[in-house]
């Protein structure tokens, strides 16, 4: 399930993007999106660091998308607030564990199962990207 970290990065992304090129305020996207200021700015942090968005300090300043809209996908944000899309380890592409229960990973169901849920996921969420979602509002979270 989707944190309420994730959905407020995605909230926030999707805002930047509509606003490209401009900076914007944390709490202009807050106060848009009814995010709480406090918690917005750890998540911004986070996108930061993940080089999805850029800080501008100073009058005027705040934050705008490091790239262009249809080069950021739903999947990296999600990776970067909720982590790996897969619900076990052992399903995961980026990190992987085996299940410290499960003798035949091989002959696993419940993994095959979860590759299989992952791989769809992960299609949708690296496929979309945020000018994708303000094409289509359907796909907006």
């Amino acid at each position: 399930m989707l944190s309420q970290r994730g959905r407020y990065a995605l909230k926030a992304a999707i805002y930047l993007a509509r606003a490209a090129p401009q900076t914007c305020a944390v709490s202009a996207i807050a106060d848009a999106e009814n995010i709480p200021r406090k918690f917005l700015e750890v998540v911004m942090a986070d996108l930061r660091k993940a080089g999805l968005v850029e800080a501008q300090v100073g009058k005027g300043g705040g934050y705008r998308l490091a790239r262009d809209s249809d080069a950021i996908a739903f999947g990296e944000i999600v990776r970067v607030t909720d982590g790996p899309l897969a619900l076990i380890a052992c399903a995961s592409m980026t990190a992987y564990a085996p299940c410290k229960d499960c003798p035949d990973e091989a002959a696993c169901a419940l993994r095959r199962v979860m590759v299989r849920v992952r791989a769809q996921v992960s299609d949708v969420l690296d496929h979309v990207t945020l000018a994708d979602a303000l094409a289509d509002p359907g796909l907006t979270p």
